[in-house]
């Protein structure tokens, strides 16, 4: 048998070897390179891929934040005015006053049969470690509500006992108003005043007094504003 017909019959035998073999040859050809221009497309969609990923992600978060936010605020705002006291949304009933010189005040009104019976602002004290941040809710009489202080860097174990959650110092305020406590009461007793100050920590508990003081007197002055904001000039 000649050689040319035993490979013949080999072929005959498994008719796909011709075309494996033609494969691994294909395969041991180098690739094309691809164009520049398929690879730019490519990194471009992946990158309107990945932004959009990332945009819908921030998205989420920063929603569950301002929604973090807002019960936070709702909450402070239930410890310094009863919610009993209101059958209407605070928050959302909330306005704005203009001060003057470009400054301004939100102002979370508590309504009752659209009448208002308290408001709720933040005043500011500078204490030992900086500002710091107080809410307040004064009824319309002029009285104290509660006082909780929002934020702060005071030092920890010292002036950080304004915080509710350390002393109950900041529940003297309540029920106070500045027709039941002079003006030289609204301090602490080594200045004079009728309010404790901490062993150690002077500086904190006077520079809330005052911030508290201050804000019963803004009160007293816009009164009227305060209390007689008409329901359609809310923001």
């Amino acid at each position: 048998m000649s050689k040319t017909e035993s490979t013949s019959r080999r072929l005959l035998k498994n008719p796909f070897k011709r075309e494996s073999e033609a494969s691994q040859r294909a395969e041991r050809q180098p690739r094309k390179a691809r164009s520049p221009w398929y690879l730019a497309g490519l990194l471009g969609a992946f990158s309107v891929v990945g932004a959009a990923l990332l945009g819908s992600g921030f998205a989420a978060t920063e929603e569950a934040v301002q929604n973090r936010q807002r019960e936070d605020l709702l909450s402070s705002l239930s410890l310094v005015i009863p919610p009993a006291m209101h059958d209407n949304d605070i928050v959302a009933d909330s306005f704005v006053l203009a001060l003057g010189d470009g400054r301004t005040l939100t102002v979370y009104p508590a309504r009752e049969k659209a009448v208002i019976q308290a408001v709720a602002y933040e005043v500011t004290g500078q204490g030992y470690g900086g500002a710091i941040r107080i809410l307040m809710g004064i009824g319309a009489d002029g009285t104290i509500l509660g006082v909780r202080v929002l934020q702060h860097a005071e030092t920890p174990g010292l002036g950080d006992r304004v915080e509710a959650a350390k002393s109950d110092w900041i529940e003297a305020f309540s029920g106070t108003s500045l027709t039941n406590v002079s003006a030289s009461g609204w301090a602490v007793r080594k200045d004079g005043g009728r309010f404790d100050q901490f062993s150690g920590a002077t500086i904190t508990p006077r520079a809330v007094v005052k911030a508290v003081h201050e804000g019963l007197e803004f009160f007293q002055i816009h009164r009227d504003a305060l209390t007689a904001m008409p329901m359609e000039n809310q923001s």
